[in-house]
C-alpha cells in the first residue's frame, strides 16, 4: 500500500498516461513507482531496491509489448492488458478505448 511506504526524499511524479502516474528520482531518472492516483496500492520497481535478488518474478504483464529475447521467463502465467477488467474500464473512462 502507499501509506506503507516510507522516503528518504517522496520521488518525482509525471503522468505517464491518462489513467496512471510515476515516481522517479529526480537527481538521475530512475523509475521507482506506478499507480493509479484513486489506488491504494502502487507498483514498486525491483531496480529501485538495493537488493532486489530477494523478488522472484510470478508472471508478466502486458505482453503485447514484450520483447521476449530481453529475457526467458516463458514459463510464467502472462496476462494482457484487455483481460484486466479494472484496467480497461479506466482507459475507457479516459479515452474510450485502450491504447493502441
Amino acid at each position: 500500500k502507499k501509506a506503507d511506504v516510507t522516503w528518504e526524499r517522496e520521488p518525482d511524479l509525471y503522468a505517464s498516461s491518462p489513467i496512471a502516474q510515476r515516481g522517479f528520482c529526480r537527481e538521475c531518472g530512475t523509475p521507482l513507482t506506478f499507480w493509479f492516483p484513486d489506488a491504494p496500492t502502487m507498483d514498486l520497481t525491483v531496480g529501485s531496491f538495493d537488493d532486489p535478488s530477494r523478488f522472484q518474478p510470478r508472471h508478466h504483464y502486458a505482453v503485447e509489448s514484450m520483447h521476449a529475447q530481453w529475457l526467458d521467463t516463458r514459463d510464467l502465467p502472462r496476462y494482457r492488458t484487455e483481460d484486466n477488467a479494472n484496467v480497461v474500464k479506466r482507459w475507457m473512462e479516459a479515452i474510450g478505448k485502450l491504447p493502441d
